[in-house]
């Protein structure tokens, strides 16, 4: 170590203000809804979810302190009911507190319990930031008085925004001659983690003395020297099931064990492993091999019942399945097409003969005329169109290049003719 930092450079970069944020403006932007809500005063209580290191725990403080209301926060690794309980009885005495539970996922169900009534009477207003899908570890009660707000990885322009902030604005860097010739690298490893990125940056300036031109080869060798063991709670949590994810995608039974192996030695959750084989199952193999999706979900309903450690020999079977099995991303890439063409398009009116007529009122203007009932056709088909008239024609799904999808593309090319260019 060359020089001692006062603070990690992540601390000291750490934005006070929304306009300091880099990232996220979906939510603090000129029209993000967070920002909106700060300008009004009127703050409801939310869950940040997102990956690691993308500004939860700095929005949070960035919301207290511009509202200027009472501030409590605490981690859900070390706290408990009492601490909740205490908490909201300090909120009794100073009105419209604001409670940040860090990694709320964490919280058993009684601990999220233990929160309900405040949050439902206005006591606190909570504002928990998860890693997890709250859908799964946010009970429904919770949840449902809660605004959940995603958060997203910083793009590549923003990390080569936030390196280029860093190095002009940081006291400690400023004292540096430090030049990016290469950023790659820097951008690989981080992989959209602000604080990876600047912990990685700080790693780099005080490994070498004098000058310092940033090269790719620099910062893999200068990462390499410094990998940590297996934390769940930190960043290998998210390298390591990135390597497992990636082994089982390239079809690599024997590196997918070795990650799970590794996952399983460091104590990481049961359920954590097998929903992402459930992900994994549809998004990387899909209709491939549409038992991978089944065998998954079983998977997941089983280690949930069974726990360690036998459930190593569960996890271990489903992912050197899923690792064996024929890939396709076709339905993950069709509705992420049909969802950019919804935000290009917006909502485009649905044509008249396949709306939903209830009432004769609706039949008369002409909702469900000229529909035809495909199972009174041969082959169970019709040829009409179905998709607004803007868009028509428009194909979303182009099935992959294995036997099972090659024989849905067969089979639609026979249907549609050359409508969709199957």
């Amino acid at each position: 170590m060359l020089f001692n930092s006062p603070s990690p450079l992540a601390d000291r970069m750490r934005p006070s203000t929304l306009d300091e944020l880099i990232g996220q403006d979906h939510l603090v932007g000129p029209n993000g809804i967070i920002r909106k809500a700060i300008q009004s005063g009127n703050i409801p209580s939310m869950i940040l979810w997102g990956p690691p290191g993308v500004g939860k725990t700095t929005i949070a403080n960035i919301i207290a302190h511009e509202v200027k209301r009472p501030f409590h926060t605490i981690s859900a690794v070390s706290a408990g009911v009492k601490d909740v309980r205490e908490v909201i009885e300090k909120a009794k005495y100073a009105p419209r507190s604001i409670l940040f539970i860090d990694e709320i996922h964490r919280f058993n169900k009684s601990q999220q319990d233990a929160l309900l009534g405040a949050v439902e009477k206005g006591t606190i207003t909570l504002i928990g930031a998860t890693t997890e899908n709250p859908s799964f570890e946010v009970n429904s009660a919770l949840l449902s008085r809660c605004q959940v707000y995603a958060l997203k990885s910083l793009s590549e322009a923003e990390s080569l925004k936030l390196v280029d902030q860093a190095l002009k604005r940081d006291e400690e860097l400023k004292k540096r001659n430090i030049r990016i010739k290469e950023h790659q690298a820097l951008l690989n490893i981080s992989g959209g983690d602000a604080r990876k990125l600047l912990n990685l940056v700080q790693l780099i300036s005080e490994s070498i003395e004098g000058d310092i031109e940033v090269t790719d080869d620099l910062v893999i060798n200068t990462a390499q020297k410094h990998i940590a063991i297996y934390d769940k709670s930190g960043e290998q949590h998210y390298d390591i099931i990135s390597a497992f994810i990636k082994s089982v995608r390239g079809s690599d039974p024997n590196a997918a064990v070795y990650y799970l192996a590794r996952m399983i030695e460091g104590g990481e959750d049961v359920k954590f492993i097998a929903r992402r084989m459930v992900i994994l199952a549809s998004e990387d193999i899909g209709n491939a091999n549409p038992t991978a999706l089944v065998v998954a979900t079983t998977t997941f309903q089983a280690v949930d019942v069974i726990g360690y450690p036998e459930a190593r020999i569960i996890l271990s079977q489903c992912a050197v399945y899923l690792a064996c099995s024929p890939k396709s991303n076709a339905s993950y890439m069709a509705i992420e097409e049909a969802l950019q063409k919804v935000n290009e398009t917006g909502d485009l009116p649905v044509p008249l003969s396949i709306r939903n007529s209830p009432t004769k009122l609706m039949k008369d203007i002409g909702y469900g005329k000229e529909y035809k009932y495909a199972h009174s056709y041969e082959n169970n088909f019709i040829d009409m169109e179905f998709l607004p008239d803007k868009i028509k024609g428009t194909k979303f799904y182009e099935p992959g290049k294995n036997s099972r999808e090659e024989e849905l593309r067969n089979y639609l090319k026979k249907l549609w003719k050359e409508k969709y260019g199957y």
